[in-house]
């Protein structure tokens, strides 16, 4: 969401690149945002999904259509000059997190791998529920981990915040510590690219509590806003002019 990247944008001192995602020959108006810059020796682009016009609700784009659309558009624009392609996809935002896998609230979570939980296929023997299922390895952070003082886990992806019985028997066979509505279609994206990728996850609300999800998020989005933002400039500082064998 745009309220979760702003404060980032500013702590970098970002631009806006008007250009990025709707230059002159581009043949459509996508509602994606980009605002790019450096720090140290790193380029920085962040993007996010915008807002919604289609439906004309105005609400942020959220789900796997505009994020995998975004992510995919980004990386095709960011890594067309090959000798500068992205080293490093961040994927940044509040998720919920499962009590029995030892999340809490407000708890940051560094990716392991991502799955999807809604995207059933059951054709026996056909693989198509594999592909469906889409786990994708993230790429190896524990250093990191240890640095921010984050969690590692799993993260599973569905288009909806609640979850039924289905979604829960997915989700743990997945062995999910954190859910989500983006992470598996970035890293679909990504690999796409063949661009390492990692997603950083702060804990809005606890999927196997008591409490609603939609409560307990909105309940405790500032609180995860303001965790995510206190991480995500130490990542960028312990990433920046690292190698990958030294996350």
């Amino acid at each position: 969401m745009e309220a979760e990247a702003q404060p980032l944008i500013d702590h970098l001192s970002l631009k806006p690149n008007q250009e990025f995602f709707n230059s002159p020959t581009s043949s459509g108006t996508a509602p994606f945002l980009a605002y790019q810059g450096k720090h140290e020796s790193c380029n920085i682009t962040i993007v996010t999904n915008g807002k919604d016009a289609v439906h004309g609700t105005g609400v942020d784009n959220v789900g796997t259509i505009p994020a995998a659309l975004a992510t995919y558009l980004a990386l095709d624009k960011l890594n067309s000059n090959p000798d500068k392609k992205v080293d490093l996809l961040i994927n940044a935002g509040t998720c919920g997190g499962f009590k029995k896998m030892g999340a809490e609230i407000g708890d940051v979570y560094l990716t392991t791998a991502v799955a999807n939980h809604d995207r059933r296929i059951i054709i026996p023997g056909s693989g198509f529920e594999e592909y469906g299922i889409g786990k994708v390895e993230s790429t190896t952070v524990s250093s990191l981990a240890k640095e921010i003082n984050a969690k590692l886990g799993v993260c599973t992806t569905g288009n909806s915040l609640d979850a039924h019985d289905v979604d829960h028997k997915l989700m743990q066979e997945n062995e999910a510590s954190v859910k989500d509505m983006e992470a598996a279609a970035i890293a679909w994206s990504c690999e796409m690219h063949q661009t390492p990728h990692i997603g950083i996850k702060v804990v809005t609300d606890i999927v196997d509590g008591d409490k609603p999800s939609h409560e307990e998020f909105m309940e405790n989005l500032g609180t995860a806003a303001q965790s995510l933002q206190g991480a995500l400039p130490k990542v960028i500082e312990y990433i920046c002019g690292k190698g990958h064998d030294e996350l």
